[in-house]
Formats: C-alpha cells, structure tokens, sequence
C-alpha cells in the first residue's frame, strides 16, 4: 500500500493521459471524491452512518491526503491550476470535517494515515480505476487478510464468568465432544469475478431498492403429504410444514421474519429436532422465556428445556435445550461455548442490530464458535420486525447466520453473486442480488398470506384534548422549545448569511442541523431538563387517566381489553383507576419474574374475572399471546412503528376469532399527533425491503429527530 509519498512519485501513473487543459482532467479523482463525500454527508445528517459508509468516509480521507500531496507536487500543474485544485480538496475536507462533527466517532477515522482493510483498499483501486488513473499490478490485486480468532469471552468479561455445578457435573460425565468427521474444503478459495467489487452497499441497496420486486421469502418444498412432527392433539399449519421440509431437506440458516403471531416459536422447536441440533441455546427477551420452555414441552414432549436464571445455580445441565435472556448471557459464554451447541436460536433478533452493543458481541461471538465447533450448525434469527430504521439493521444478523462478516459476503453468498455473471455497476446486479440473499435462508410470510381465516386489524386513532392546566403547560413547553430551536437556528443564519434564500424560505441543512444538536443534548441531559423526551412522558402522564377511561368503557362493552403504557407512572395510574371503577387487571411488567409474568397471561387469558391486562410496552411487546382480547388500547406512542407493531400483534395472531381494533390515544394540538403520523410513516421501509411493495420511500430519519425539525419548522412559520 503506498504512503502519501510514493503515491507524489506515481503521479505520472495516476494521472490521465491527455493534453487537455480542463481542470478535471488535472485531477479526475476529484470530482468523484466530492460526490462520495456528499453521499457519506447525506447518511449523515440522518443519523444513518452504517459500516459501508464509515470506511467510504475513511477512504475520502486517505484519498484527499494523498490527492493534495501529489498536486503540491507535480510540477507540470500550473500554480494557478493548483491553487484552484487545493481550494476544491479543501471544499471536500470541510464537510468530511462538518461530518465528523456530527458524528465523533468518525474523528479517528480522519486520523488513519491509510486504508488498511481490504475493503477499503478495494474502494480505493475501484475510484481510482475510475478516474482514468493507471495502477501499478500490486495495487490491482488486493487479498483478504486472514481472520483473527476472536475469544468468545473478551477480558472485560472474564471475571463475571460463572460455571454451574451442574454443568461441572455434565463436562465430566462426558469430557470429550464427538468429533465432527465432515470432510471440510482444503486449499485456498478459488478466485472469484467479484472477488475485487465492494458488495456490501451494493447489497443493502438491493433490499432498499425492494419496490416491485416479489417478497423477501425463499423458495420452500411443498407440503408434505403426512405431518409427521405434530404431537399428539395439535397440528402443525401447511405454512410452517414448508419451512420444516426446508430443515428435513439440510437447509440450516434462516432469517425466520415471518409477521408476528405466525407461530415462530412452534417452527423453531420443531426445526431442532428435525436438524438433531441439541444442544440447542436460545437467546430470548427476558419476557419469553418460561414461553420457550413451555413451546419445547408442548411441541417436543420428548426434549428437556433448562431456563437458566441468574448465575444458572438450579439449571438441568443435561438439558437438550438451554435458554437464556440477552441480559445475563455475557455471565454464561465460557461454559454454553464449550458444552458442544448444534445450534442457536435468536429471538427477535433485531435486539442485537447495535454491532458495539455487548449483547451483540456476544450472540456473534458464540455463532461463531458454534460454526468453528459443527458443521452446518442450526442458526435461526427469529423477528417480525428485522428493520426499525434503516436497511443496515440486517448487518449483524447477516453476520450471526454467517451469510456475512461485515465487510463482504460469506463464500456461499459470493458464489450466488458471482452466478449472477454481474457486477454493482449493472443495474440488473440489484435484483439478482437481492435475490441471491433471499435464497439464504430469508423467510418472510404475512399473516393475509397464509392465514386467510385471520380476522382484520385496524388502527384507530382517538384524539383527546387535554385542556386542564397540566395539558396547557405542555403546550407551553412544546413553544417553549419550538422558539429555543428557532433562535439557535436564526443565529446559524445571521452569523453565516442567508445566502439567498427567497423571504420566508428556510435552509433544511440548519433545520437538521439545529435539531440534530438538541437530540444529542437531549440525550445527555436524560430526564434532568425539559427536551423531547421528557415532554412526551409529560404528555403520556397527562393522557394517563383518560386513556385509562377509555379502557374501562371498552371493556364494559367489549370484554377483555389490553392496555400498553410506556412508563411506569403511566401503568400505575391506569391500574388505579381500573380498580377504583371496580375492574379486575393484571399487570405485564419488565421487574416481574418469569412465573409471576406467565401467571397474569395465564390469568388474563383464562380468568372470566379479569378484564384488562395492562402491559409495558417495552417488556410485554414481544413473544406473550394474548389473545383472548380483540380489542388494544395504546395509552402511549412509541418511537418505532416496529414497537406498535409487536404491541397490537400480541393479540392478533392464529387462533384470534376476531377482527383487532388498536385504539391510539393522541393528545390532540402536541407534538403526540406529529410523532403517530411519523410512526405509520415508518411501515413502509419493511414494506418496500421485505414484501416487494411498490411505496414511496419515505425519510430515514429518525421519529425524535423528525418530531424537533417539526416542532422547528413550525416555529419558523414555515
């Protein structure tokens, strides 16, 4: 790799050959450096810099570096043309630096002296072979450094780790793992057409890009004639006899992103012990676990389920299953990567998408172990909701299934790209390659699709005024705030000029940008300062007794009702007012243990003396059926329409009998009505990405940040 000097020495090799005076042709690369810095920009500013454009800012430093000290240097460049060259070089180092200012992690990034990876040094050659220049062989063929062997316990984690006695007891008994005997491929990998194409972005634009394409779903087998998995007294649906064939027949990674309440838990049990891949460890929201024992019992009698709790002192070490929540797993990794796992199961799995997250790290350090250790090991991510904001959340679930490593394609998924006889830069290559992942192992079915007999679901929205003096001092706050953001926004523009903008016209940069700081600050400040955190709980605390209200009136006409609040506070109100009206509920919460929580689903479920359930939106969202009510009151928004999501489809999966109606209550003339219109605006990323559906893209903004530049714009007039 050359330094900024040998690349000075190679400016007659980099340079085009031609006579022409135009600017460009004196410095090609420049012109695509600052179209890359404007994509990189644009991610940005909406808070969406995934891994692809993280090492694209990278490569614009380098470039930028090397450009300047081969134009300082090439004497054939006239002193004005330099001087004109620098000034553009400059132009693209100052939002690179404006960049980094947004984001600071990228600050570390400007400070690499090269390109070292081989992904960015293949970034490099390809912009360079585009601008015309001409490269030594050494620089055309760029070989993948050898992986380093990640421990599954970093250091940081080792003092935390604890070994059950009982596990003590099952290593002994059985000292040795079987040997896998599976011929595995020697030599080197044979060179591919695509093995010198940055593909990642590539791929990521191919889900983006979904619309008119068919659903993210892969081919399955038919039906099989007889259902030979079902125990005794239940029944496994025609569409999960497909998915199950998909295992009989070898297949052994799956995106399993059916829509909630399709019965993915039911799927994956059986797919273990259709794959043999015992010991199997499932990694589950703390809220599902005592659910997962009981799917295992129910569907496969013959199997033993462990929930392994605290420092997992009352565990059945000789348990075919092992489940554990994501909270405790770091406690657990030495042991769970030495006992011999066949396989993994990931429940909503979009709780590992925030790769620098522990819980991240150690899901993926224990799927790769478990690769390391089997051959073809079971690997299931299950989510109705893989996508919550942007089409990079499918990175680390790419990676936990192995279908990828981050930076590039895994040997399979390379030889499907490479089938295609494309390249990224043919427009054909998006589809085909969308479809090459696909036939990964994604499936994707939608409840209209495969449960013709399910009941509608519709979203209703009730607005309420809050006109007490609590409601009117939120309203106060929310112009409080919206002229706090305005001044910062008019001292942008006075101290840099309006630069043309037209009377009454605003610059949607310095909107963003003015937003963007008070979100950060926001976050910082947590619950010590009015922001737009603290003033949507203010509101969801004022919502409180009349959401409840509504609730009792529902229930009184329509029976069982759910009812999912986002705070604490919130619930406690509710739960107060249902019983002074004389109302039975139970409660749903983050603090309860397993039992007590499956307890008051059991309850709310078979008790005709319970009427509502009042469920954390966070804690009971995901995994709990509860379908004995038709009818969800949504007390509080969320600030993902996957969380809304996940709420209403507690109740409205198989076995519902009728229609589901989600109440919303909205606080009418507040910030509450803006943030439910960003919420359904978001369900079209999964639509256009995971079913094929023709939508316009909508912003890939964040709901917070979104809500200030509304609050902001509103202020302005505009």
């Amino acid at each position: 790799m050359p330094t900024t000097a040998t690349a000075a020495r190679g400016s007659s090799q980099r340079r085009r050959k031609t006579s022409s005076s135009r600017r460009d042709d004196e410095a090609p690369v420049i012109p695509i450096l600052a179209r890359k810095v404007r994509e990189v920009e644009a991610k940005a500013q909406r808070g969406k810099l995934g891994p692809t454009n993280r090492v694209k800012f990278q490569v614009i430093a380098f470039l930028v570096r090397e450009e300047r000290a081969r134009v300082k240097a090439d004497p054939e460049i006239t002193d004005a043309a330099r001087a004109e060259l620098l000034k553009r070089l400059d132009g693209v180092a100052t939002i690179l630096a404006k960049t980094a200012a947004r984001d600071t992690s990228l600050i570390q990034l400007l400070e690499v002296d090269q390109a070292t990876s081989p992904v960015a040094r293949r970034m490099r050659r390809d912009w360079l072979l585009e601008s015309g220049a001409e490269l030594p062989p050494d620089e055309l063929i760029i070989t993948d450094n050898a992986p380093a062997a990640a421990p599954v316990v970093p250091a940081a984690l080792a003092e935390k780790q604890v070994v059950p006695a009982s596990i003590e007891a099952r290593q002994m008994a059985n000292p040795f793992l079987a040997p896998d005997l599976t011929p595995r491929p020697t030599g080197d990998a044979p060179r591919r057409r695509l093995d010198g194409w940055e593909l990642m972005g590539p791929l990521y634009k191919a889900f983006e890009t979904g619309a008119g394409g068919s659903a993210a779903s892969m081919e399955l087998p038919p039906v099989p004639e007889f259902d030979r998995l079902s125990p005794r007294g239940l029944e496994v649906m025609p569409h999960q006899s497909r998915f199950l064939e998909a295992v009989r027949q070898g297949h052994r990674s799956f995106l399993l992103a059916d829509e909630p309440g399709l019965g993915k838990t039911a799927e994956s049990v059986l797919a273990a012990s259709v794959a043999d891949a015992y010991p199997l460890l499932v990694v589950v929201p703390n809220v599902v676990k005592m659910n997962w024992a009981r799917e295992v019992h129910r569907w496969t009698p013959h199997r033993r389920a462990t929930v392994i709790s605290g420092s997992g002192a009352d565990i059945d070490a000789f348990a075919d299953v092992f489940i554990v929540n994501y909270e405790i797993l770091d406690r657990h990794l030495s042991w769970l990567s030495s006992i011999g796992l066949k396989g993994i199961a990931v429940d909503e799995a979009h709780f590992i998408k925030n790769l620098s997250s522990q819980r991240s790290q150690n899901v993926l350090a224990l799927a790769s172990r478990v690769r390391q250790q089997t051959r073809d090991p079971l690997l299931l991510a299950l989510t109705g909701t893989p996508l919550i904001n942007d089409v990079e959340d499918f990175d680390a679930i790419w990676r936990f299934l192995g279908w990828t490593n981050g930076e590039k394609p895994g040997p399979e998924l390379m030889e499907k790209l490479d089938a295609t006889g494309l390249t990224p830069a043919d427009k054909a290559f998006y589809p085909e390659a969308r479809e090459a992942v696909i036939s990964m192992g994604i499936v994707r079915r939608k409840k209209k699709d495969v449960a013709a007999d399910l009941p509608d679901k519709l979203v209703a929205d009730l607005p309420v005024e809050l006109d007490d003096e609590y409601g009117r001092s939120i309203r106060q706050a929310e112009r409080e705030l919206g002229a706090r953001l305005a001044a910062k926004y008019r001292r942008i523009i006075e101290a840099r000029g309006d630069r043309g903008l037209a009377p009454g016209e605003i610059d949607e940069d310095i909107v963003r940008l003015v937003a963007h700081g008070e979100l950060e600050e926001s976050k910082a400040a947590g619950t010590g300062s009015e922001n737009v955190f603290t003033m949507v709980r203010r509101i969801g605390q004022a919502k409180a007794h009349l959401a409840a209200d509504y609730a009792v009136q529902l229930q009184r006409s329509v029976g069982k009702v759910v009812f999912f609040a986002k705070h604490i506070d919130v619930m406690d109100a509710a739960e107060a007012h249902f019983k002074a009206s004389g109302l039975r509920s139970v409660s749903v919460r983050g603090d309860q243990t397993s039992t007590a929580r499956q307890a008051a689903i059991d309850a709310f479920n078979t008790d005709p003396s319970v009427g509502i359930a009042v469920c954390s939106l966070t804690a009971a969202g995901v995994g709990l059926n509860m379908q004995a009510a038709s009818n969800v009151v949504l007390a509080e928004l969320s600030w993902t329409a996957a969380e809304q999501t996940q709420a209403i489809d507690r109740v409205h999966r198989i076995g519902q009998e009728e229609p589901v109606t989600a109440w919303r209550i909205i606080a009418a003339h507040t910030i509450d009505t803006k943030i439910a219109e960003l919420i359904d605006s978001k369900e079209g990323l999964a639509q256009r990405a995971l079913d094929g559906l023709a939508i316009e893209p909508g912003s890939s903004d964040s709901v917070q940040l979104s809500a200030l530049m509304h609050l902001l714009r509103q202020a302005l007039g505009a």
